[in-house]
């Protein structure tokens, strides 16, 4: 290990793969339930933590949804949204561009307006209050039918203005990303971004299918790309980015170890990787805590550390404002790592 990149002033990044319902820590979860009387089926915040083992991403989906039921108001997705962008800044990040998961409000009878409201109160204020800049991406569930995500884009286009892209997550195996193939062509047409996870659990024919089918230009995950020599030389060659989250990937036992992550042979293949935390508070750390760990565990030198950072810059959906990446960027360049 070459040392900590530093606790105090940490590598400048950008988070792209955060979804800010997977960052409900359980003293927030606590204290949402009782200000909304809901009741928890667990006596404390500790029996809770230590219901975050998980055997697969359905075990892990299980809780995730049961745990939503304590957010009902715009307040409540404010003051989550607020953790995250504090915790994030602690760790380094710059900039983040945030999932979130309509479907799964609407089910309880929250809103989309409750939602994408809540959120902002805390989005819009982030780079004033946290020094974050933010963007915020609508999730489909691919477990819920096509015609739910066409009703959920409908939902959103009074919000368009705060959207920036769509995503497509939750259950992955049986649920391919042609599936989709009708929202994705609407929400390009409404000039949203487009990304989807996929080759996490699913196989790595569905990286090429979210490709050529949805047109996504990031892809969430792409862990087993690997098994597909010619699919890396693809993504390689196009310079589509790869979404990774290490500590997600070994939580959910999509790796054994972290040790055994693919992630140094990802890079050294030329993949555009960036590091990311997923679900922290249910996967065991956030993003800064995902750099350390892959440090560690994998050797990564500190200019590793330093082109997985400037990765998740270029990756990021800043087109609109190159002035500011090319801001982070430098800010990249520039850092000193700790003795």
């Amino acid at each position: 290990m070459n040392g900590p990149y530093d606790a105090v002033m940490p590598l400048p990044k950008a988070e792209l793969h955060l979804h800010i319902e997977g960052t409900l820590e359980p003293e927030l979860a606590f204290a949402l339930a009782a200000r909304n009387g809901v009741e928890l089926p667990y006596a404390d915040t500790e029996e809770l933590r230590k219901a975050y083992q998980f055997s697969d991403l359905q075990s892990f989906l299980d809780l995730y949804y049961e745990l939503m039921a304590v957010l009902r108001t715009e307040q409540d997705f404010a003051d989550l949204a607020d953790a995250y962008l504090a915790r994030a800044a602690e760790q380094g990040v710059r900039h983040a561009e945030i999932f979130f998961d309509p479907q799964a409000h609407a089910a309880r009878g929250v809103e989309m307006g409750t939602v994408v409201e809540g959120l902002w109160r805390a989005l819009g204020r982030s780079e004033a209050v946290h020094g974050v800049s933010t963007q915020l991406i609508m999730c489909f569930l691919r477990d819920e039918s096509a015609e739910s995500a066409m009703e959920t884009l409908e939902a959103a286009r009074p919000y368009l203005d705060r959207i920036v892209g769509v995503g497509l997550d939750s259950a992955e195996v049986g649920h391919p990303p042609v599936k989709f193939r009708e929202v994705y062509e609407a929400a390009a047409a409404l000039g949203l971004r487009r990304v989807a996870h996929a080759g996490e659990e699913g196989p790595p024919s569905y990286i090429a299918e979210a490709l050529d089918v949805l047109g996504v230009e990031r892809v969430d995950h792409g862990l087993r790309c690997v098994e597909d020599p010619a699919l890396v030389e693809r993504l390689v060659r196009d310079r589509v980015p790869l979404t990774v989250c290490p500590l997600s990937n070994v939580r959910l036992r999509t790796v054994d170890i972290l040790a055994d992550h693919p992630l140094p042979a990802m890079l050294d293949a030329g993949l555009l990787c960036t590091v990311n935390s997923d679900d922290p508070a249910y996967f065991g750390g956030y993003v800064g805590d995902n750099f350390l760990a892959v440090q560690d565990a994998l050797g990564l030198s500190r200019e590793r550390l330093r082109e997985l950072a400037r990765n998740s810059f270029v990756a990021s959906f800043l087109d609109d404002d190159e002035e500011r990446r090319a801001r982070y960027l430098a800010e990249v360049e520039a850092y000193e790592f700790a003795p």
